[in-house]
């Protein structure tokens, strides 16, 4: 609390305090309002029996888990695979798409911070910003039709006799997790970026100075430095990628279920909101425990990533 009191004073002082006043009413109205509520909302949902309007509030409308044990045991009570299954191989896309971006994002996050200048600088910037000034939705169905039977890719690989036939790239999932990648592209570049951008460039040409090749520069040098960039970029992509749902149903292939898609369908077709907040929260806590344990192993800091 002296913390945030400390902030917020250094905070008025270079800016004032209506707006500082400003700034923390509107961080508290976002935190609370349309963070904290609505998921204690959906908690208190996920502990209900699904029970018909009339019944809501009267003698049956209790607290019960059973919401939470049909996602181990189903209604048979035999071991849920399928949903469980699921949720393994949604975590699993969750992480390679994360790598992916990584191993994409840090050589042009490097570049940009320590080569590109000038107009090179400004082009790179404008390359990576502009084709998200179009709708997320958009993109997706793009990529669908550019992995699409009849698509780009298909038709350049036949015409260049790479292969006979046109390859489904949908049901194969090279569809989904190239637009995946490609989406969440900006979240890993710029924290990266901003990372990278501290190093001095003295210690690089140092390093070269003393016989080190590339590789060992970045993997002495600058990954030191890199690293809350990356584990700030690395949390967004994996917390949204396992979270998506537009793109898995635009892109995924017919056996490719993502978890949220799941919820999706016990919320609006099931029309059981209960379950369906159930496996919200799981979902939720799955993905933070998953996140909280990647940062003990790779030794980040909370702090580290809200650089």
């Amino acid at each position: 609390m002296g913390a945030l009191q400390s902030v917020y004073r250094t905070f008025a002082g270079k800016h004032g305090t209506g707006t500082a006043a400003f700034i923390g009413i509107a961080v508290l109205f976002w935190v609370i309002c349309l963070i904290v509520l609505p998921q204690i909302a959906m908690l208190d949902y996920s502990f209900r029996y699904n029970l018909p309007a009339s019944e809501i509030g009267g003698p049956n409308d209790v607290y019960t888990l059973d919401n939470y044990v049909y996602f181990f045991r189903g209604n048979d009570g035999t071991i849920n695979t399928l949903d469980m299954g699921i949720l393994v191989r949604t975590l699993a896309a969750a992480v390679f798409v994360t790598i992916i971006d990584v191993l994409l994002c840090y050589p042009i996050a490097f570049i940009l911070a320590h080569s590109a200048t000038g107009v090179a600088a400004r082009l790179m910037v404008i390359g990576l910003i502009v084709p998200f000034w179009v709708n997320e939705i958009l993109r997706a169905f793009a990529f669908r039709v550019l992995f699409g039977s009849t698509g780009l890719i298909n038709g350049v690989g036949m015409s260049l006799g790479l292969w006979d036939q046109p390859i489904d790239f949908i049901r194969a999932d090279v569809a989904l997790y190239s637009g995946l990648t490609y989406a969440y592209i900006l979240l890993m570049v710029f924290p990266i970026f901003n990372a990278v951008e501290a190093l001095d460039r003295n210690q690089i040409e140092a390093a070269r100075d003393m016989g080190a090749s590339w590789w060992r520069v970045h993997w002495r040098v600058v990954l030191p430095v890199a690293k809350p960039g990356i584990a700030s970029g690395s949390t967004m992509v994996f917390m949204l990628t396992a979270g998506a749902l537009a793109a898995p149903q635009i892109l995924g292939g017919p056996s490719s279920l993502w978890f949220t898609q799941l919820i999706y369908q016990w919320f609006n077709q099931s029309a059981n909101w209960q379950r369906g907040s159930a496996y919200a929260v799981l979902l939720l806590i799955v993905c933070i425990s998953f996140v909280m344990m990647l940062m003990r192993v790779f030794k980040v800091s909370i702090g580290e990533i809200g650089r």
